[in-house]
């Protein structure tokens, strides 16, 4: 049973609920998990005056997704920042090649899952996940959110991500808020969920 997770990160956000993502899928006996980021798409120039060049070597080991990682993934959990409440432009690129594993209905029948960074508490992160699972129905896929039965959504003692359609982190405005623990233990939660559900389906 394949789970791939992948994702798009600019300043290793979602790189770190990926992680996260992962150590919860691992947990399903039998899930072979891994994980694979989406190609940048701008220039290093532009990168690096984004102030984001020191923070992408934290992930720069991490293969980059192809199609053929999607297509050959029982379950595909992806990762994208909110870019004004839609997914990346990196994250839609890597989508809009998919049209031959549309044509060959390849992720028909296969589970799909979504998790988000904002830069604020209320940036978008839900219309980022429900808006991306309009290509996954195109495909077919089987969606796959964050149940209430994880009762860290609900928490009120802090500001945090976290809602019924997925697992997010509020990175702040400046960024340098990092994924607290109740963020990345429902990133754990999501991994873990998805990959029971489809240990089930398999």
């Amino acid at each position: 049973m394949k789970i791939h997770i992948i994702f798009y990160s600019m300043y290793g956000h979602v790189y770190r609920m990926a992680e996260a993502v992962a150590e919860g899928a691992r947990e399903v006996e039998g899930a072979e998990v891994k994980i694979f980021q989406v190609e940048e798409t701008l220039p290093p120039e532009v990168i690096a005056k984004m102030g984001a060049a020191e923070a992408k070597k934290m992930f720069a080991h991490i293969p980059a997704a192809t199609m053929d990682d999607l297509g050959e993934a029982d379950a595909v959990i992806f990762g994208t920042p909110t870019r004004f409440g839609m997914m990346t432009a990196q994250m839609r690129a890597f989508l809009d090649r998919t049209g031959g594993l549309w044509a060959r209905n390849a992720l028909v029948g296969k589970v799909g899952s979504v998790f988000t960074s904002s830069g604020t508490q209320h940036g978008g992160q839900e219309s980022t996940i429900l808006s991306f699972h309009t290509t996954l129905l195109h495909h077919g896929m089987i969606i796959v959110g964050l149940p209430y039965s994880e009762k860290r959504q609900t928490t009120m003692s802090e500001i945090t991500g976290g809602s019924p359609y997925g697992a997010s982190t509020i990175a702040g405005g400046d960024g340098s808020r990092l994924p607290s623990e109740n963020e990345l233990a429902m990133a754990r939660f999501q991994g873990k969920h998805v990959a029971g559900i489809a240990a089930k389906l398999a």
